[in-house]
């Protein structure tokens, strides 16, 4: 099989809007940040940020694309959409050039 063949892993992925809302943002990094208060270990190295708050390391583990949540978007038409937060920070610095947090 040759690299043209191969279907991009969002293949079978319809997104409506690809991006975060502000409104899915803070509510990924809220539902992180306690994750973290409650003892989960963090994503990424945190030796080297600047600061060790909860909300802070979320927000970079957002920014970085590590976090394994699924967002889930109910349309107008009644259906939902299930998307990989990965899948929409890696479209939105496509389009965009970076995340706005």
């Amino acid at each position: 099989m040759e690299l043209s063949e191969k279907k991009p892993p969002n293949a079978g992925v319809n997104i409506w809007l690809p991006k975060l809302t502000k409104f899915e943002k803070a509510r990924v990094i809220g539902a992180r940040a306690l994750q973290l208060a409650m003892g989960a270990r963090p994503l990424i190295d945190v030796s080297k940020l600047p600061t060790k708050d909860f909300v802070y390391i979320a927000r970079e583990e957002l920014m970085r694309g590590v976090l394994p949540f699924t967002i889930v978007r109910r349309l107008p038409n009644g259906t939902r959409e299930l998307i990989p937060v990965p899948l929409l920070i890696e479209s939105e610095k496509k389009i965009f050039g970076e995340v706005e947090l």
